[in-house]
């Protein structure tokens, strides 16, 4: 069971690790609310059309909690997306790399406040050297750029993204017992239908860019690989290990996410990255031994 939740956790990081990459080619083919409101479109449309059997099922317990499933999609889908999407347009990517990384340590601070989930000393120490590893990632090594950073609207931004994606992870406790095609049919519905509003918004201010030919592509990467696949294994490896402990494992995605850009889009790889990739893994590995001794 734990190296099945492992196994989940690290694949769903890799494709949102692509989807970094996806971001970057997609400027001038898509804008962010389009490529956003599309992907969840398009994963609404992919896992209705296999989970029919599912949800005739599972319609019960989808109407008794609907609100819940349908915010999902509004909370973990749209609005973080949203804010970071939003955010880089005034804050640097190193910024969204270094804070994202805070998501993990947020997900640990209100799981002890709402629920005294316990964290341990040596837990604490594997997150402080996977955040050396995101940190490594972002900066490329850089002390001077780490010792240069400010903060703007677009941080602020970014705290709300981080907030967004923590609460997710932490209201999963409360999903209810139905198949995980039911529960993505309805999260992707919540993140399609608040995500839309966002597309008027931007085609309002003038920023709206349809897809072209590689548009179509990005999306369609987009909605199977990052939204479809990697938000259900992320599902799945929560359910196999708890919030605080699956949380630890998004400090992959820039790792990930670098890694992938250097064999997609050509950039050179250096000792740099291999070393933020074992601390990232080893901050991991020890916060997962160390982890509280659950009661007998």
């Amino acid at each position: 069971m734990l190296l099945r939740a492992y196994l989940f956790l690290t694949v769903a990081t890799l494709f949102w690790g692509g989807n970094t990459v996806v971001g970057k080619l997609a400027v001038g083919h898509v804008s962010p609310m389009v490529l956003n409101f599309s992907r969840w479109a398009v994963a609404l449309v992919i896992i209705c059309s296999i989970s029919v059997p599912q949800l005739k099922k599972d319609w019960p317990a989808l109407k008794r909690h609907w609100w819940l499933l349908l915010g999902y999609g509004a909370i973990g889908y749209t609005a973080f997306n949203g804010f970071l999407y939003t955010a880089l347009k005034y804050t640097t990517a190193v910024n969204g790399a270094i804070e994202q990384g805070g998501i993990p340590v947020l997900i640990f601070i209100l799981n002890f406040l709402l629920f005294r989930i316990p964290v341990s000393f040596i837990q604490i120490i594997g997150f402080a050297i996977s955040f050396v590893g995101v940190a490594l990632t972002a900066t490329r090594g850089d002390i001077h750029v780490l010792l240069s950073l400010a903060l703007n609207f677009g941080d602020a931004l970014l705290l709300l993204a981080v907030a967004a994606y923590a609460v997710y992870t932490i209201a999963l406790r409360w999903k209810p017992a139905i198949h995980w095609k039911s529960l993505m049919a309805a999260s992707a519905l919540g993140g399609a239908l608040t995500g839309l509003p966002l597309v008027i918004w931007e085609a309002a201010n003038g920023s709206m860019i349809l897809p072209d030919v590689a548009g179509l592509g990005m999306i369609a990467y987009a909605a199977l690989l990052p939204s479809l696949i990697s938000q259900v294994f992320y599902v799945l490896g929560v359910e196999g290990i708890g919030a605080n402990r699956a949380g630890l494992f998004i400090n992959l995605v820039p790792v990930f996410g670098t890694l992938l850009s250097l064999v997609i889009l050509g950039e050179a790889l250096r000792p740099l990255h291999l070393i933020a990739l074992v601390l990232v893994l080893g901050g991991i590995a020890i916060a997962e031994w160390g982890k509280p001794k659950q009661p007998a």
